[in-house]
């Protein structure tokens, strides 16, 4: 009795956990659905992934291209450094060639006659009568004579005066401040000339000048007794 009761009881609970066929309806749609819109963000993905690709080969071919210009750009500095360095080679060359040529010669006075000195001091003669000033490294202000370039130098110097039983006359060749050579003659009724030359070394900037000894005279005029030359005679 017992079983047959307890059959009973489970004839009644077995249709009751049996699925509707409407609600596997519903869950297939809801998968369908589910898988659909998986498909769609997929086929986004896809294509959002494609367009990253062609977004990065691009990139990649901007890259390269950026790298042509940048060797192109190295190419030119070297050649623009290139050409710099042949200019300023073309330029010292000219340079070279423009200060071979130095040359000067002038004389004391530039117009009318007369002594200069004596004075109390060793004076600097300041050769006013400019003949040649080839490269203009004499200054006929100053009377001075700077090397434009580190060479060997001829100097060359011619004095005279008039006769003076008190004053002779004498000029001292100076290379910056060092006495080199002198041209010295006393004549107590006559006009006494003199010279002398000199060989020099000079460094670039170094100054060529002639001094009057103190209680000196010497004297010019327009034939051009008292003179001062000098040239380069080779570069070192």
């Amino acid at each position: 009795m017992a079983t047959d009761k307890y059959n009973d009881i489970l004839d009644q609970q077995i249709p009751l956990q049996q699925p509707c066929p409407k609600d596997i309806h519903a869950v297939l749609r809801e998968m369908t659905a589910l898988v659909a819109e998986q498909k769609v963000k997929i086929t986004f993905l896809e294509k959002e992934n494609q367009d990253n690709v062609a977004k990065l080969k691009e990139l990649e071919k901007k890259e390269t291209e950026i790298d042509k210009l940048k060797q192109q750009l190295q190419d030119q500095v070297a050649k623009l450094e290139e050409l710099e360095r042949q200019t300023k080679e073309i330029h010292d060359i000219k340079q070279q060639l423009q200060v071979k040529r130095v040359a000067f010669s002038a004389s004391l006075l530039d117009k009318g006659d007369g002594h200069t000195g004596p004075f109390n001091a060793h004076t600097t003669l300041i050769f006013k009568r400019v003949f040649t000033n080839i490269g203009n490294a004499y200054n006929p202000h100053t009377g001075i004579f700077t090397a434009p370039v580190r060479g060997a130098y001829h100097f060359e110097w011619y004095i005279g005066a008039h006769g003076d039983a008190s004053h002779g006359t004498c000029a001292v060749l100076f290379k910056n401040g060092e006495h080199i050579f002198s041209a010295w003659e006393h004549q107590p009724s006559h006009f006494g000339t003199s010279s002398n030359a000199a060989t020099l070394v000079l460094e670039v900037g170094d100054q060529a000048f002639l001094r009057l000894w103190i209680n000196n005279k010497i004297y010019d005029n327009q034939n051009h007794h008292s003179t001062f030359s000098g040239h380069l005679i080779f570069n070192m």
